[in-house]
């Protein structure tokens, strides 16, 4: 198949399909509504299950329970909708489940508003239920990388079982772009006999898939374990990406998602005219590049970083975090739904090279 113009949605749910994901619950919330809308028509045409739940609450539990027999599952919302959901997800990840989360960001707190915003960094990679829990977040920064992303997310969520959360903002489920299913590989899904409540035939003794463990001591080595699972995700699983990040370069910009792509352009434009930038893209939000950035950090031509988001600085806490004060970070930020443009992103840059000494 050659590439194809598709909206974001359509695109996002035509991968699931393609990643063999024959299960989908959900509630409609703008800006992520058409993903619902494409699978309800997809879904049977496959031999699929589409259902809209009364509630993001309900849809997140039966996520849960599909979750629970192995089978491939996904669901999708935005920012209210996913802190609804944050209690089964909890649950899921105590019960060692695999599943698959897109979250279209928008605006908050709040209603807020329903443009496209990156305010749910926080929820995304520190506060995706109560407990000890964390999500595999990936952060694709255009249609392709979303396509690839919701193909890659099944494998991993199974791998880990885990649940896997994709954070496109709102601009990428609404743009059109296009598309190339054919070159992302694809895989089956593996037996899940030995932990998944898929009946016993009588074949072997009953699975029991909870998250319940009123025994302290089987409480801590079960948060043991989840946290032996997230060394393991942080060993393996870190993605990120580094343009024009050269021997002379002095300012290091970190952006993801919508906002890299701004940040990109800018950081082509300025290298063009002779200024030494470079571009940090954050690919998995977690587990974060950490060590990558610190040693980028250590390099005697770097005098500084800038985090530069659709927030008021969620992850330049992580930035911050790598360096470990061994460089200054400065941040640019909207809110509200804007997206920065070239102006905005090159004046924020050049103010902060001229703080660094030109």
């Amino acid at each position: 198949m050659a590439k194809k113009l598709m909206k974001g949605a359509e695109a996002i749910g035509e991968a699931a399909i393609r990643a063999g994901c024959r299960h989908y619950f959900g509630y409609p919330i703008t800006p992520q509504s058409e993903i619902a809308e494409y699978l309800s028509r997809r879904m049977p045409e496959v031999g699929g299950v589409f259902l809209q739940a009364e509630s993001e609450v309900a849809a997140s539990n039966m996520l849960f329970g599909a979750a629970a027999t192995g089978t491939r599952v996904m669901t999708s919302s935005s920012s209210p909708g996913i802190s609804l959901m944050a209690e089964a997800f909890s649950y899921m990840v105590g019960a060692e489940v695999p599943a698959v989360v897109v979250n279209a960001m928008r605006g908050g707190p709040g209603l807020g508003g329903i443009l496209p915003s990156q305010s749910d960094y926080f929820q995304a990679t520190k506060a995706n239920g109560h407990g000890d829990v964390h999500f595999i977040v990936l952060a694709p920064a255009s249609l392709q990388e979303s396509v690839e992303h919701v193909m890659m997310a099944f494998p991993l969520a199974e791998k880990y079982r885990n649940p896997v959360m994709i954070v496109a903002d709102g601009l990428v489920v609404q743009m059109m772009e296009s598309v190339d299913f054919d070159i992302v590989e694809t895989t089956d899904p593996p037996d899940v006999e030995d932990w998944a409540a898929t009946g016993t035939k009588g074949r072997r003794e009953r699975n029991l898939v909870k998250s319940l463990f009123l025994d302290p001591l089987g409480l801590e080595e079960h948060n043991r374990k989840l946290r032996r699972k997230y060394d393991e995700m942080e060993e393996n699983e870190v993605r990120y990406e580094e343009v024009l990040i050269e021997d002379d370069t002095k300012l290091v910009a970190v952006a993801y998602g919508t906002t890299s792509r701004v940040v990109r352009s800018v950081v082509e434009e300025l290298r063009g005219e002779g200024y030494p930038v470079g571009l940090f893209r954050p690919i998995t939000l977690y587990p974060f590049a950490y060590d990558r950035l610190r040693e980028i950090s250590k390099r005697d031509s770097v005098k500084g970083f800038m985090s530069i988001e659709m927030s008021t600085g969620q992850m330049i806490y992580d930035v911050r975090l790598a360096v470990q004060d061994l460089k200054p970070v400065g941040f640019f930020g909207r809110q509200g739904g804007i997206i920065p443009t070239p102006d905005d992103v090159r004046k924020a840059m050049l103010q902060e090279l001229e703080k660094l000494g030109g």
